[in-house]
């Protein structure tokens, strides 16, 4: 089965060279230089009040002291330049030592920062007398490796952000090819043709030159120069031919990653130059070619970012000293960027319209990608987390993103102008600057050591020293000097036998002399056969020796390397018992504390687990008390309740009596009258009638005493302990439940419950402030009408506290179509005598029938005062 990069027809991916492990940091080197004003009565806002800190003052009127507090800031910078520093001074402290790491094979970034005419591009370029820190840079690398130099074409750039190494005759052809060609740029004879712009811009007492540089090996100084508008990448130092009447667009490149995972500009003119001048002239070609681009196109060269690169290959001498070693893994290539940003300034104040305000909007985009990869990288470093830095937003950043991932130095001149206008933006840089030194960059490693003895280059310049001085002694060929050890070769051959013939017929003298030159040709073959032997034996142990001190080397240098991460790790180690002895010690005085803590809560707890117990045992018995008490209670309601029952039944009698005496006494009366008025009648008399007897108290007297209380009212039933109060009453208090899925009928008969109670759920603190409870709840019958029940009940108290509902009584409400057959049978059925001419023919009529149907009289049973008359409720079966 194929792999899945095979599968896929991709070309697999050649794994990075493993890099050695380096756990050293160092934090992003922020300066921050002041230009002076322009006019000595315009208002500053900055103030240097250390070498390392500045101050920021709100200039008048700002609308940040709307509330009157003038608020001062104060930034720090790794080191703060003044108005008064010079460019030798900013050079030796920021570009220096990346140059010095350049030569020593180690890469190095460093940008301007600031706002349109804060002096970056002063800063990077200079002026005449005034160099910045661009040919600065370039001048201490040449002075460095001025005498070291490769002849021109021996190292080649192979188009892939490596280098090649080409032998002397290689070289020299294409040399002349390109001699041939006109096309290479001479080298100026002195600094009188140079451009007068840029002439004598570093002076000779300001030069300066590297410690420890390689004398065994040879250099060659690349120049590549681009710039990054629009997020597009444009090469400066491409051969196009410029019309100045017709307009051109430049090609863009594009960005690609080498075998080691390193950005590169692809297809980018990379020129090999041999001196300051030379490399400046390139430089300055390029700033022209941008010049009239910028004119030609109506844009302003502050609204791209410019990168010029400085590429040094260097790589090992041979054994001999004299050529460069032809082997490529030998070679290193280390570089340093130069870049000038972009001004930064929001695009309101700029006022640019059309497609200045895009091009305006672009350059912000890239800036503040560059912001938001410093604000990632900063809190994965200070938080520890993992997040992805969003390098591929913007060309800027992913052409820088191998500094960031420890592959070099990185170093910013925050560029300031003090005036108050320049204050809101000069704010924001200043946040943007504060924040870019926390972030921490990994230390570039030492490049490794070439196994090749030292010393090499010296040693063949002494021998071709002596063999000049002595073909010039002898005036000859070295070889007409024969050394004594050569002598001393010689007399080791055996003698030449006597060599002179006297005789024509000699033949002894001829055949002796061939013998014996053939016996020295065969000692000086052998012995020119050992010579060999012993040479390449030589030769061999030589190399050998040579690789084992090579490998030896290595291997210190990894032991070394080792060696300090094992340190480093005892260190870290060594801190970490410390922090855990202390955690500990910590922990175990906490541990003492809760140990306190908890036998103090466990003696509380044992005591109030007693105390609970002897309040358990004292409610049971007080709960026992109350069961006896109540027994007793209900005991003496029970006899309560039968006297009382005997009293009503004794009162209630002598009651009867009493009223069975007034009747007596009403009749007697009447009786007499009756008399009288008969008696005026002597036509006929009437009877007299037999005297009534007088209801006997002796016999109807209970055998009770009577009560001194007024009697009760006679009634035919004895009275219910547990009288019901009537409906109409209004002094009853309703809970009425309805629930949130009941549909609103909107018919005639609805329920009436005043100053109830309404609720959706039943809780027990509403039953608790009623006596009455009613349930409206709504189904469908048979004949597809919504029908409603009242489901009513009585509310009393529990004897553990609570509130319980007793259900006494159910009422249907039910919605018909009045259109229907059984509606109209029952309003025939139920219709009322023909005792008003009004009535007849209306009792199929809703509005009438309710009219006299619905009457309000106590004891209904659809609650308080409600009463059906109009026809008889149906009955479910």
């Amino acid at each position: 089965m194929k792999p899945p990069s095979l599968r896929k027809g991709k070309t697999p991916r050649r794994p990075a060279p493993k890099k050695p492990y380096n756990n050293q940091k160092d934090p992003v080197g922020v300066y921050c230089r002041v230009r002076p004003l322009s006019c000595d009565d315009e208002e500053c806002c900055i103030e240097v009040i250390h070498n390392t800190t500045i101050q920021l003052h709100a200039p008048d009127g700002l609308k940040a002291n709307r509330n009157g507090e003038y608020k001062e800031t104060q930034y720090s910078f790794k080191k703060v330049f003044g108005i008064k520093t010079t460019q030798m001074e900013l050079f030796e402290d920021v570009s220096k030592p990346l140059v010095d790491d350049v030569i020593h094979g180690k890469n190095g970034l460093l940008f301007t920062y600031g706002v349109t005419g804060s002096g970056k591009t002063y800063t990077m370029t200079g002026s005449a007398g005034q160099g910045g820190l661009l040919p600065r840079s370039l001048d201490m690398i040449f002075n460095s490796i001025g005498p070291y130099q490769a002849k021109r074409f021996v190292f080649k750039p192979d188009d892939k952000n490596g280098m090649e190494i080409q032998n002397q005759v290689d070289a020299l052809l294409e040399r002349q090819k390109r001699d041939s060609q006109q096309n290479v740029p001479k080298t100026p004879s002195s600094r009188q043709r140079l451009d007068p712009e840029f002439a004598d811009m570093i002076r000779p007492e300001e030069a300066c030159k590297a410690d420890g540089v390689d004398e065994d090996s040879s250099y060659s100084v690349f120049v590549s120069y681009i710039e990054i508008y629009n997020n597009y990448i444009y090469d400066l130092l491409e051969e196009t031919p410029v019309d100045p009447l017709k307009a051109k667009p430049p090609q863009s490149k594009i960005l690609r990653e080498d075998q080691n995972h390193n950005m590169y500009v692809a297809g980018c003119t990379e020129v090999e130059v041999k001196s300051t001048d030379e490399a400046f002239d390139v430089f300055w070609k390029g700033q022209k070619k941008r010049r009239i681009a910028n004119t030609q196109l109506n844009r302003e060269s502050s609204r791209s970012h410019s990168v010029f690169i400085i590429k040094l290959a260097q790589a090992p001498l041979d054994a001999d000293g004299d050529n460069v070693l032809q082997d490529k893994n030998q070679v290193t290539v280390s570089q340093l960027c130069l870049v000038d940003l972009a001004g930064s300034e929001r695009t309101s104040r700029t006022r640019a319209e059309g497609s200045r305000l895009r091009e305006a909007g672009n350059i912000n985009q890239s800036l503040m990608t560059l912001r938001t990869c410093m604000e990632v990288l900063r809190e994965n470093q200070m938080c520890g987390t993992n997040k992805m830095v969003p390098y591929r937003d913007s060309k800027v950043t992913h052409f820088f993103k191998n500094y960031f991932d420890g592959e070099g130095k990185v170093r910013m001149i925050v560029c300031v102008n003090p005036k108050a206008d320049d204050y809101e933006e000069t704010l924001l840089v200043m946040r943007f600057a504060e924040m870019t030194q926390e972030v921490e960059v990994a230390r570039p490693v030492d490049r490794p050591i070439c196994g090749f003895a030292p010393g090499r280059r010296q040693r063949n310049l002494a021998f071709k020293d002596e063999l000049s001085r002595r073909l010039e002694e002898r005036g000859g060929p070295v070889d007409t000097e024969i050394p004594a050890a050569l002598n001393q070769l010689l007399q080791s051959f055996p003698p030449l036998p006597p060599c002179e013939i006297s005789d024509p017929s000699d033949d002894q003298t001829l055949p002796r002399l061939i013998e014996a030159l053939e016996r020295r040709h065969r000692m000086r073959q052998s012995m020119i056969d050992e010579y060999n032997r012993t040479a390449n034996m030589l030769k061999s142990m030589l190399q050998e020796m040579d690789g084992s001190l090579m490998n030896k080397e290595n291997y210190i240098h990894q032991q070394q390397g080792q060696l300090g991460e094992k340190d480093k790790c005892i260190q870290d180690q060594k801190s970490e018992i410390d922090r855990l002895e202390k955690k500990a010690k910590m922990l175990e005085y906490k541990i003492d504390i809760l140990q306190k803590t908890t036998n103090i809560y466990e003696e509380d707890k044992r005591t109030l687990q007693h105390e609970l117990e002897s309040r358990e045992h004292r409610l049971a018995r007080e709960q026992s008390e109350k069961k006896r008490m109540e027994a007793r209670m209900q005991g003496m309601v029970y006899d309560t309740k039968l006297q009382w029952e005997k009293e009503c039944e004794r009162r209630v009698n002598a009651k009867q009596l009493e009223m069975q005496n007034k009747l007596w006494v009403k009749d007697e009366k009447l009786k007499q009258l009756k008399a009288i008025v008969t008696e005026s009648r002597p036509e006929n008399p009437p009877a007299r009638p037999e005297k009534p007897q007088r209801p006997s108290r002796e016999k109807d007297r209970l055998p009770a005493k009577r009560s001194a209380s007024p009697s009760p009212v006679p009634t035919g039933a004895p009275v219910r302990p547990h009288h019901r109060r009537s409906h109409s009453a209004g002094n009853e208090r309703w809970v009425d439940h309805k629930p949130v899925t009941n549909v609103e009928l909107d018919t005639v008969m609805q329920p009436n419950l005043p100053n109830s109670i309404k609720v959706s759920t039943p809780s027990e603190k509403a039953l608790s402030k009623a006596d009455k409870y009613v349930l409206t709840h709504q189904e469908v019958a048979s004949d597809g009408e919504i029908q409603t029940k009242l489901i009513k009940g009585e509310v009393f108290k529990t004897r553990s506290g609570g509130q319980a509902v007793q259900f006494t009584d159910i009422e249907t409400l039910k919605q018909e179509n009045p259109t229907a057959s059984s509606r109209k049978r029952r309003s025939s059925e139920n219709q009322p005598p023909q005792g008003d001419g009004n009535m007849q023919g209306g009792w199929t009529d809703v509005e009438n029938r309710c009219s006299v149907a619905v009457e309000m009289r106590a004891g209904s049973n659809l609650g308080p005062g409600y009463q059906h008359h109009g026809y008889q409720k149906r009955r479910k079966p």
